[in-house]
């Protein structure tokens, strides 16, 4: 019997991984997507844990799904409800004692348990919780990818943090870094490439502690995994996220210079420009410390962009602390970047943190950095007017005759009247430079011919 399955996915791009291996587990279930809730027989939130109110905001969304699960009961129909990702391990049998109608809580690490808790539940089982942690497993017992994921696809190659930073929750809900084995992946990169990817994001939330065990026996650090990755046939790009400033070695750094495939654009959040805050944070790091990092990258490949996150407002930060961090984004001019105020996660060291910051006062700093990354932004968007990329061409754009695809550098950029270019990478001429995107045109063989000869 056909069933209908509908997928809601929060934050990251690993729970968009991690959706996407639910769904591959589920089809032989008879289970296939709906973008609809009301006529599905399965309804999956794969929650994220880090922004504010994520899970106030994952409750306010059940309650919504509990209406239609109660307008089909009334049909006759069934639906069941799972709560997955960070919120689902963070929260756990809460979930079950404020939302009564969920049928399934299970955390990222026991997904591989999915399709056996959904039979359960079929049979009448209810408030079912699964919050075990073996990252091995899940690897182990998920099934091939069985469907393409498009041009640009995403790999967990690693999982897990062993940082504690004071603020963040991903120790707490998805374990110790974990690092799957180089075989492994390159097996399933080379399947993705045969589906018509021509780029992979590797993804981790510690990406570049990546120690997986290669083909020799011994741990492969991230550079390796690249170089390997990268004599895939039909593989034209590279990427990775999310990195830690103390991973960047020496290795992974000279793989920026010497793998074409692998894209001259880093995202390594710092957080702060205060040692003091930095410290605070439990970074291990200082703002000097990134400054080399980020130089020895721009040596080993000259023309890389960065991006970064911040988070402002964090306990105890004083205004001489927030001007450092606004001196280090001067310092780097970066591409991009994500900023936000600092709040509590329960269960962090920091959500007991004396010394907070007045709201008004991170609303100000807020603003002010994040008018400091725009301008950085555009400025850089603006000297890419003229140059000519590669652009990798995967989407179709709000008007008619657009099409969108994603520079080297990240950024999005838009052609009109480009159909041929659907799906494949083709150098474009930047015309026109705007805050978060770029327009472009194809350039004729004759211009081609008349910029390569000078007439």
């Amino acid at each position: 019997m056909n069933k209908k399955l509908y997928i809601k996915t929060y934050g990251c791009q690993m729970n968009f991984y991690d959706s996407d291996r639910m769904e591959d587990s589920l089809k032989p279930m008879g289970f296939t997507l709906s973008d609809k809730v009301s006529d599905s027989d399965l309804v999956i939130l794969n929650t994220c844990h880090i922004r504010e109110k994520a899970a106030e905001k994952v409750y306010s969304e059940l309650g919504r799904i509990r209406k239609e699960k109660a307008k089909r009961r009334k049909e006759g129909k069934n639906m069941i409800i799972a709560v997955a990702g960070c919120v689902a391990q963070a929260e756990g049998k809460e979930i079950i004692k404020r939302a009564p109608f969920v049928d399934i809580v299970i955390g990222p690490q026991s997904i591989t348990r999915l399709p056996q808790l959904i039979a359960n539940a079929t049979d009448g089982k209810k408030g079912m919780v699964d919050l075990d942690f073996s990252p091995e497993e899940k690897f182990d017992e998920l099934p091939e990818e069985s469907r393409p994921q498009g041009l640009s696809s995403l790999l967990t190659i690693q999982e897990g943090c062993d940082k504690f930073c004071t603020f963040c929750v991903v120790p707490y809900t998805r374990g110790v870094e974990f690092s799957r084995p180089v075989p492994e992946l390159y097996r399933e990169a080379a399947r993705l490439v045969s589906h018509g990817a021509k780029e992979l994001f590797l993804l981790g939330q510690n990406v570049n502690a990546y120690h997986g065990k290669g083909p020799d026996g011994e741990a492969w650090g991230l550079g390796q995994l690249i170089r390997h990755i990268a004599a895939i046939n039909g593989l034209e790009r590279i990427r990775y996220t999310t990195s830690h400033p103390r991973d960047m070695d020496d290795d992974l750094i000279n793989a920026h210079g010497e793998v074409e495939k692998l894209m001259p654009f880093m995202h390594l959040p710092v957080q702060s420009g205060s040692d003091k805050i930095l410290k605070e944070m439990n970074r291990n790091h200082t703002a000097d410390f990134y400054r080399g990092i980020i130089d020895k990258v721009r040596t080993a490949r000259p023309d890389i962009q960065f991006s970064s996150d911040f988070i402002v407002g964090f306990p105890g930060e004083t205004d001489e602390d927030f001007k450092e961090t606004m001196k280090l984004v001067s310092d780097i001019g970066y591409a991009q970047a994500y900023s936000f105020k600092y709040s509590a996660r329960p269960g962090t060291p920091a959500a007991n943190r004396e010394y907070l910051v007045p709201e008004k006062i991170k609303d100000e700093r807020l603003i002010e950095l994040q008018n400091l990354i725009s301008k950085q932004q555009e400025e850089f968007n603006k000297k890419c007017i003229g140059l000519t990329m590669p652009v990798l061409f995967d989407r179709k754009g709000k008007y008619e005759g657009q099409i969108i695809g994603r520079s080297p550098y990240m950024q999005s950029v838009h052609v009109m009247d480009g159909h041929e270019l659907f799906g494949k990478i083709a150098e474009v001429t930047m015309t026109e430079a705007f805050a978060n995107s770029l327009s472009a045109i194809v350039q004729t063989q004759d211009e081609k011919i008349s910029a390569a000869t000078g007439r």
